[in-house]
């Protein structure tokens, strides 16, 4: 995969030509040093288009194989956005050491969006962005953006501010062009403009454009200046990697750094193994529970064909309510204010759920022994009641657990997506162990024990 590029960008698909984007996409399915020399087969100009659309780690191999004043020029003429997006995916002597061949003010600039929270609409503001004077025509408007401004993606959108840099207002760019040249700025203000604080979170940036349909939000400072701005395809990259990491979590692992066909093999290995390995002491708990209730068991060996059937359930119905609740919250349609509107929710939505349960294994029971295809002794009845009342029992736990602990999590301070799926069918397993035996003690009573 060598040769001249050039060709790839600035066309139509029904040339045979491609978008950036697209280049990118094909450097994932290459190993990286084929995608590396691919990569430097292109002008300055256009490796400068594909760079922003390149996975991290990628970015980073590339930069190190380029001479450094190559890696320079393309650090420094990244948009501020792309920029910031980049150096925050680094750490420590990395993000130094790449910092070196910004110029100073690219630097300057970049020092105080690292200063702030990882999770801040400050990591993905973009500084270029086109502003005018309220007292100008729409004439001199325009005469002034072709000679002060360059045309980005943030330019879709001009800002109106006063003398100090405060924001007035946004005009789309379309106000212009359906508008008289000598009417004036002020006379086609709407006096509506949504913007972002610049310690708001990225996840508000993502609720705000759902909320209001735009391309690009405005981010002011306490005295409303106008910093920046925030486009789209920022927020969308943004919403991909929140839900990603939510994913991956409620699967029971840790976030992955990069994407799973360029993580590293042990990489992998590690963030798989941390959750498995404590999964696997809690389900060790659940061989204790059953050593616990070793006498029983013994005493009424049928119980044992049903643990399965039991634990599943609970876990089950645990993993359902838990990725219902989690989704409610990240949605915002649940608030921690809610706790016992879900809890009552959840408590018939368990007990119904459970007769449902309960009543076809009790049939089940019922059938396999008249049928004759298996034995359950002369206390059939009770054992299939057993199994029922475990049933309710059990599924009620597990919709309780599975929607309660995310909010605990959340009152704490800690990601509700890390109640994931296996965590809380572990815990109801464990704990179903016990509200079974319990309940098969209280309804086979002596018959029970040996």
């Amino acid at each position: 995969m060598t040769g001249d590029f050039s060709g790839l960008f600035g066309f139509s698909k029904d040339k045979g030509l491609i978008h950036p984007s697209e280049v990118a996409k094909l450097f994932i399915s290459i190993p990286y040093e084929k995608a590396i020399d691919a990569f430097k087969a292109f002008q300055q100009d256009q490796q400068l288009k594909v760079f922003p659309y390149i996975d991290v780690q990628l970015q980073k191999r590339i930069l190190q194989s380029l001479p450094r004043e190559k890696a320079s020029y393309i650090l420094n003429k990244l948009s501020s956005d792309d920029r910031t997006i980049f150096f925050s995916a680094l750490r420590g002597v990395e993000q130094s050491s790449f910092i070196d061949f910004l110029d100073e003010s690219h630097k300057a600039s970049l020092h105080k969006s690292l200063g702030y929270p990882d999770r801040s609409v400050a990591r993905i503001i973009n500084t270029e962005f086109a502003t005018i004077d309220r007292d100008m025509t729409i004439a001199e408007a325009n005469e002034h953006l072709r000679k002060f401004h360059k045309d980005t993606e943030a330019a879709n959108v001009i800002y109106v501010v006063d003398k100090n840099g405060k924001l007035i207002d946004d005009i789309p760019v379309r106000r212009f062009v359906l508008n008289e040249p000598e009417k004036k700025v002020e006379d086609i203000l709407d006096g509506f403009c949504t913007s972002l604080k610049i310690t708001d979170s990225k996840e508000d940036a993502v609720q705000k454009f759902k909320e209001y349909d735009r391309v690009v939000l405005p981010v002011i400072n306490d005295e409303n200046v106008l910093l920046g701005v925030v486009t789209i395809d920022d927020v969308m990259d943004v919403a991909e990697q929140r839900d990603t990491a939510e994913i991956q979590k409620f699967g029971g692992m840790e976030e992955l750094d990069y994407p799973y066909v360029k993580t590293p093999f042990f990489s992998l290995l590690k963030k798989r193994s941390s959750w498995l390995i404590i999964l696997f002491l809690g389900e060790m708990m659940t061989a204790t529970a059953m050593g616990h209730y070793d006498n029983e068991i013994q005493a009424h060996v049928v119980l044992a064909l049903f643990i399965p059937l039991i634990i599943s359930s609970g876990g089950n119905s645990g993993s359902q309510a838990a990725t219902l609740i989690i989704r409610a919250m990240a949605l915002k349609e649940l608030t921690l204010k809610d706790w016992w509107y879900v809890m009552r929710r959840e408590i018939m939505s368990g007990f119904s759920l459970g007769i449902i349960l309960g009543i076809i294994g009790l049939i089940r029971v019922a059938i396999w022994q008249q049928l004759h295809w298996y034995n359950y002794g002369q206390h059939w009845i009770l054992v299939a009641t057993t199994v029922a009342v475990s049933l309710v029992g059990i599924v009620m736990w597990g919709t309780l657990s599975g929607s309660m602990i995310p909010m605990v999590l959340k009152k704490l301070g800690i990601d509700p997506a890390t109640s994931s799926a296996p965590f809380v069918a572990t815990l109801v397993d464990v704990t179903g162990l016990v509200i079974y035996f319990s309940i098969a003690a209280i309804i086979l009573g002596g018959k029970l024990m040996a």
